[in-house]
């Protein structure tokens, strides 16, 4: 697959993600298309340019907090597409957390299905 493809199925499934989160929390806030947008769009840029920086440079506190700091990283993640994107908004810091936890596992979810059909795709040399 094309990097080009690649990245509007990333932004696809991101902005599936932020669907679902908006459906089941009460806390989340998105209206409007541009709003799925944008905030799918920034939250793609934070994930691949800034969240793996700030992991880097938070590798020992990390390891400290056995992973809880890198949750913390990705609210913080949320929390820019959230400032950035309009009318967007979410309020609380358990929306936050289930917001995390609705993305990772769409990502997850998506990375498994269109994993698997790369794979499928490719012929082997043998």
């Amino acid at each position: 697959m094309s990097f080009g493809a690649r990245l509007v199925v990333a932004w696809g499934i991101n902005l599936a993600a932020l669907w679902v989160a908006d459906a089941l929390f009460d806390g989340v806030r998105i209206h409007g298309w541009a709003a799925f947008l944008i905030g799918s769009a920034v939250l793609g840029v934070v994930n691949a340019v800034l969240k793996p920086v700030l992991t880097v440079l938070t590798l020992p506190l990390i390891i400290v907090t056995l992973g809880f700091f890198y949750l913390i990283i990705n609210i913080a993640m949320v929390a820019i597409a959230e400032w950035i994107a309009p009318d967007f908004s979410i309020d609380g810091f358990w929306s936050y957390v289930g917001t995390v936890i609705v993305v990772w596992a769409i990502n997850w979810i998506g990375g498994e299905i269109l994993g698997d059909a790369s794979k499928r795709a490719r012929p082997r040399l043998t």
